[in-house]
Order: C-alpha cells, then structure tokens, then sequence
C-alpha cells in the first residue's frame, strides 16, 4: 500500500497560490482543491473559471474535491478540463454510478466522499467502480475543524472493502490531519491523507508535508 499526501489549499493564501503551491509541490503527491458553492454546504471557495486555472497552471496533479450541489453535471465539467482526480459528494448526487462512468470516460480518477453523518452501505454497491473512496473526517465546508477519530470504524469498514477488490482504490481522509492524528487515520486503514491547516498554517509547509508522509509510512510499516 502505498502512501499519499495531498495538500489542501484551503488554508493556503488564495492572493498568492502559485507561491503556496510551489511551496509543497515537490513533496507532495497531488493538490487537494475543495471547490465549495455555499449551496451544498455554508461556504464558497471557487468558480468553475478560477478552479480551471488553478488546476491549468498547477505543476503537480490535482486532486478535486467537489462539496457542490448540481455535481452530476459539474463533476463532468471538472474531469474534461483535466484533473487528475474528481471526487463528488454521494449526498449531492442523484446517478452517482453514471456519474462515475462519466468522469472515468473523460480521463479522470472517480471519488465517491461520504459526510460524517453518512454509513458506509450508502456507497456499498460503489466502491468497486470507483478509484478511491473519501472519508470525510470533519463535517465538510470550513477548514481548521478538529479530527473525528469516531469516524475511524467507517475507514476500517472501508478499508475491509478494498481488501477484497483486485483494483487500485485509494482511501482517502480529509478533515483535521495533523502530527497528531495521521497515524491514527493510517492504522484504520487510510493511504491518501489531505491535510490543510497543518500544512499551511506550518513555518515549512514542505518540511510538515515531508513530516507526516513519514509517520504514515512508518505507522504502515510498524504497526502499533
């Protein structure tokens, strides 16, 4: 299993992103970008024009994560302008499989997220059609939350899931990721960590990236 570090530029300084991205790029797997339209949830990050050039001009993959009502059509939309990964809400969706079949067709990684709140039979009949499954450790719409370590036995069940699959599905968290709780996150079973506040709000965003990319993998390798 390998192990993924995905910053959220959630927390990055938005005047300035090419700068911030730089900053992480080298070490990090892909750039998470939470694209937020205060109608699925209370806060607004980016349009679709500002979100296109953000993942145009960014050097490393993008990761995209959509907390957006509408998501079967702008799901689409993000995928054919190239990201690498589309991640949607199962809530926001009303054909998640056609969804994921559209997304794939363009190109892109399909992710299927579930809020806190949402059990993990929702997406049961999904998880093996998708490229990675998003757990959602914080309740979506702002960053800075504190980590839900309640909603460790949903990536354990995830995780359990996966094992039985022959496809590469990464399992993702998103939601309070620190020094303090990837570890936590990784013994449950997670690969793909998106960390935002610890990152950005760090003296050395590169050095914090480079940090927990280390915990993880030697929580991986050293059970404990």
């Amino acid at each position: 299993m390998d192990i993924r570090i995905t910053p959220s530029i959630l927390n990055a300084d938005f005047d300035n992103l090419a700068n911030e991205i730089a900053k992480v790029a080298e070490d990090s797997d892909l750039i998470h970008l939470d694209v937020m339209d205060n109608i699925f949830v209370p806060n607004f990050t980016f349009d679709f024009n500002t979100a296109s050039k953000i993942i145009v001009d960014c050097p490393i993959d993008i990761d995209v994560h959509l907390m957006v009502a509408d998501v079967d059509r702008i799901g689409i939309e993000y995928a054919e302008i190239g990201s690498t990964s589309v991640t949607f809400h199962i809530e926001a969706s009303e054909n998640p499989k056609k969804l994921i079949s559209e997304i794939q067709k363009h190109g892109a990684r399909a992710g299927v997220a579930i809020k806190p709140n949402t059990p993990v039979e929702v997406i049961s009949d999904l998880i093996d059609l998708v490229d990675m499954v998003l757990v959602m450790t914080v309740e979506p719409g702002f960053g800075g939350q504190s980590f839900m370590e309640n909603q460790m036995a949903k990536v354990s069940q995830v995780r359990a899931a996966l094992n039985s699959s022959t496809r590469d599905i990464w399992l993702q968290v998103d939601g309070g990721i620190s020094t303090e709780t990837i570890e936590i996150a990784t013994r449950a079973g997670a690969d793909t960590f998106v960390a935002g506040s610890a990152v950005y709000k760090s003296p050395d965003p590169a050095q914090m990236v480079r940090k927990l990319r280390a915990l993880a993998v030697n929580q991986l390798n050293n059970p404990k």
